[in-house]
């Protein structure tokens, strides 16, 4: 299986993606390092905790659980975790283990960067879009009323282990909400990862072995690279937030408690080709075909009650919004986009109305 290596001022290290890499643990926790911290929520460690404790190979450990939801992504939780450290004995010589989804993944790391200054961490994503996005890259942080990861730190770890074979339990909602992360890679770099869902839907629904590895390995390949020429997105990694801009309005809009965040960049990314038509940036034929790939991975949830005006008002409050310019990433081809600020209020208005009437017509 693949290898790729992100290299960034702060961190080089490896993300190893292999069936049964979990059991490897122990082989990536360096031998001087004091007592470990696994935080993980109960419905990851029901499965999976005799694993991790076998993959330790006798090395002690606390696991921290934390309750999950994207609503309860909240600094006093980290603060909480801080506090079971201690009270476990935890300083500079410690480590923090992530085991579990985007959230987990991002809460963990943010514990990391921030007790006693910052300590090691290791991520070990069980869900396929913390596997792809989460956990690569360095991003930590937790929400606000106001928006989605207002407060964070680039925390880079020790290593990232990928097991696709661990989704193999997730429920199908949070399968196919990682789906569209990867989809979001293949339009903003990869072509021909990007045909494979328009061509081959049954087997990626169906999780083919094979074909689940290819997809996963090509968008952290493009993932890894993009982190390792832009560590803290002051240029290329921009692109990777297509989607993300309007989904994380939406997120912030319906309180974080009624999209996956995979379901909200699915609809993000709608709204941000829509925009990219309606600015002659990107072909017909290639919206539609975006659309229409998109749509074919399912419905997300219900878009009712949700006021045009309130979205776009979110999208000002946005970490990535820079002195009241937003920075739309905009496809203008299959396999690439454009980095985009400058967009009048009428054009936004108008792609995240178009966007939100096809979701509840559909």
């Amino acid at each position: 299986m693949p290898q790729y290596r992100v290299a960034t001022a702060q961190q080089s290290y490896p993300v190893i993606i292999e069936r049964g890499v979990i059991a490897r643990l122990a082989e990536f926790i360096p031998q001087d390092r004091g007592r470990i911290f696994l935080v993980t929520t109960r419905d990851v460690w029901g499965p999976h905790g005799e694993l991790i404790r076998r993959s330790l190979r006798g090395r002690p450990f606390d696991p921290l659980f934390f309750v999950g939801g994207e609503e309860n992504k909240r600094i006093s939780h980290v603060e909480a975790l801080a506090e079971q450290m201690m009270a476990g004995g935890a300083d500079r010589s410690s480590v923090v283990v992530a085991f579990g989804g985007g959230i987990v993944t991002d809460m963990a790391g943010f514990l990391a960067a921030i007790f006693m200054r910052g300590v090691p961490v290791i991520q070990i994503p069980t869900t396929l879009l913390a596997q792809v996005d989460a956990a690569v890259g360095g991003k930590t942080g937790v929400n606000l009323v106001s928006g989605k990861n207002l407060v964070g730190s680039f925390h880079q770890p020790l290593a990232v282990l990928v097991d696709p074979s661990v989704i193999a339990t997730l429920p199908e909602r949070e399968y196919r909400a990682g789906l569209y992360e990867i989809l979001k890679a293949g339009v903003i770099a990869c072509e021909p990862l990007f045909r494979i869902f328009q061509h081959q839907r049954d087997e990626v629904l169906r999780q083919t072995p094979e074909l689940v590895d290819h997809i996963i390995s090509e968008a952290v390949r493009i993932k890894a690279e993009v982190v390792s020429a832009d560590e803290k997105e002051n240029g290329l990694r921009r692109i990777l937030n297509f989607g993300h801009t309007f989904g994380h309005a939406l997120e912030a809009e319906t309180n974080y408690t009624r999209f996956l965040h995979g379901e909200a960049v699915s609809w993000g990314m709608r709204a941000a080709t829509h925009l990219a038509l309606d600015l002659n940036l990107l072909g017909k034929d290639d919206h539609d075909v975006i659309l229409q790939t998109l749509s074919s991975y399912g419905p997300i949830p219900p878009l009712d009650r949700l006021a045009v005006g309130q979205i776009q008002v979110r999208l000002f409050k946005d970490k990535k919004t820079i002195q009241n310019r937003v920075h739309f990433i905009l496809p203008v081809k299959i396999g690439e986009v454009s980095v985009v600020s400058d967009v009048s209020f009428a054009a936004v208005q108008h792609a995240i109305t178009k966007a939100l009437d096809e979701c509840r017509a559909s």
